[in-house]
């Protein structure tokens, strides 16, 4: 078992960013990575931070494409509306 909290290498954190920014493994492999109990916890603590990213950036873009589709239903109603 690796030491919990020895640093970790440019080349590893290369590996982890490319893992990650994969479609469907690198959700995985942040889920592992980010509540697994073996492992490093700055590895750990980076994943949980990565998937709290992802959980805001899933939830802005239901947002604002919610706004933007209630904005162009509002402007296609006027067209249609004889205004």
């Amino acid at each position: 078992m690796e030491n919990q909290t020895s640093s970790i290498t440019p080349g590893k954190w290369a590996l982890y960013i490319f893992v990650s920014s994969l479609p469907l493994i690198g959700l995985i492999m942040l889920l592992v990575w980010g509540f697994g109990n073996d492992g490093n916890i700055i590895r750990r603590n980076w994943a949980k931070g990565m998937l709290l990213l992802y959980v805001i950036g899933i939830i802005l873009s239901i947002l604002f494409f919610s706004l933007f589709g209630l904005a162009a239903f509002g402007l296609g109603s006027m067209e249609s509306g004889g205004y």
